[in-house]
């Protein structure tokens, strides 16, 4: 079983699996930020205001939130192939119910259901990289898969933009969620949970075999926790928490702005159109990218340090959201493709928090860490798009009839204290050594 030529044809089709779990998650992040561009044909279409943008942006966030736990408990037992084939289909529902829409509150139930569906996939990949690819390969596969994703994010700026002019948001859902039901049937097809399911030596023989090891089949008594003993260990753990609420205003912050704020504030206070300021904000994807993989590098071969990384990227994450509130109103494009490289660079940083949580716990229960982890970041989410959302419509609306200036700076002050906090938070955490 372990012939140069079976590894030899494991090692390639891993990369198939990799290359369609991929294609799934990039949708994951075009879904997740893609109210940012058609907040306002939404908004006209069904003459809602923010308050209710607000409720339709975190109810992607509050659903994604919610099943993070269950996610990882569903990978476990059925096998995150079924997961992930499963939870796109439940995607491409709520795409194609958006798309038929008639009235606001069909949208809002094709938005629960996109974050349902969504939220599935994160968990189940993750598992997925572990089981096919090699423990010091895992990091990087993982930082090539998020990197994939915010190229998903970009993707949602201008290019749905474009789209979004060229055949209206109706139909531009409605074939999301075809692609989505294309996308699910090939990962049925050609996912498999584990190499010796086509007839592959597993990861761990292969790594044993390289290493001139033999392949421990005790069980280790960390293997038998149970999933609420696993919970109760991971929250009854007072280092988890500095990074758990961290990550909630980090990620949440990028959400609210990002995902779909940003949009409507420079349709309304400086009056771009929307190839405009779609184009701007592809330069926070692009920093995204850069700032994924750039970061995980600094805190293993650079300063060694998870924790370190974090203080300096969140930092400089909190004085660019400063930024963001202070020169609100700017009517220079120039000056936003400079702010929002930086913005998004450092709002990368957010991938480091993930292994400094899991250094913290046995690797037995990594999952159960990680999706308590997950848990946060998309709350936050939730939680600060409703909240800017009823900030900005408590300032009433301009002469134009759109939010104000007022409204929108109040909004971005308050993400900005709330990265103070994550700030201190971070500063308190702990980290073990990598």
């Amino acid at each position: 079983m372990l012939s140069k030529d079976n590894i030899g044809k494991m090692m390639k089709y891993r990369w198939v699996i990799f290359a369609v779990l991929a294609l799934v998650y990039f949708f994951v992040y075009f879904h997740r930020v893609s109210p940012a561009v058609m907040a306002g044909d939404l908004m006209t279409t069904f003459g809602v205001g923010a308050t209710s943008m607000g409720l339709l942006g975190s109810v992607y966030f509050y659903a994604y939130a919610l099943m993070q736990i269950p996610s990882g408990i569903m990978s476990d037992k059925f096998g995150p192939r079924r997961v992930v084939a499963v939870f796109t289909l439940v995607t491409a529902a709520g795409a194609i119910l958006t798309g038929i829409a008639s009235d606001f509150n069909m949208v809002i139930m094709g938005r629960l259901l996109i974050g349902i569906g969504a939220a599935a996939v994160y968990i189940p990949i993750m598992k997925m990289l572990s089981i096919w690819f090699r423990k010091n390969e895992f990091a990087t596969q993982s930082g090539m898969m998020l990197a994939v994703g915010n190229i998903g994010a970009l993707s949602a700026a201008a290019p749905l933009a474009y789209l979004n002019t060229a055949l209206g948001w109706q139909t531009v859902f409605t074939g999301l969620g075809v692609v989505s039901i294309a996308l699910a049937i090939l990962s049925y097809i050609v996912v498999r949970d584990k190499p010796s399911e086509m007839g592959f030596a597993n990861i761990e023989d292969i790594e044993a075999h390289e290493n001139g090891e033999t392949v421990s089949t005790e069980a280790k008594p960390a293997e038998n926790i149970s999933i609420m003993d696993s919970i109760k260990m991971v929250l009854g753990k007072k280092s988890f928490w500095p990074l758990a609420i961290w990550f909630f205003f980090y990620y949440g912050s990028l959400m609210a702005y990002q995902g779909l704020w940003a949009g409507p504030y420079f349709k309304d206070i400086l009056g771009w159109d929307k190839a405009t300021y779609a184009g701007l904000l592809t330069f926070i994807g692009i920093g995204l990218i850069i700032g994924c993989p750039v970061s995980g590098y600094i805190a293993d071969k650079v300063l060694k340090s998870r924790k370190k990384t974090l203080i300096i990227g969140t930092i400089m994450y909190t004085l660019l959201w400063f930024a963001v509130w202070y020169f609100n109103g700017m009517d220079n494009p120039l000056f936003y493709k400079i702010l929002y490289l930086l913005f998004g660079f450092f709002a990368g940083f957010f991938v480091v928090c993930y292994g400094q949580v899991k250094s913290l716990f046995p690797i037995s229960i990594t999952g159960t860490s990680t999706s308590l982890l997950n848990f946060f970041p998309f709350f936050g989410g939730a939680v600060l798009q409703q909240v800017c959302g009823l900030l900005i419509a408590s300032y009433g609306l301009n002469a134009l009839g759109g939010y104000t200036s007022a409204g929108y700076q109040m909004a971005w002050l308050l993400l900005a204290v709330g990265m103070v906090i994550a700030t201190i938070c971070v500063y308190f955490s702990e980290e073990k050594g990598l």
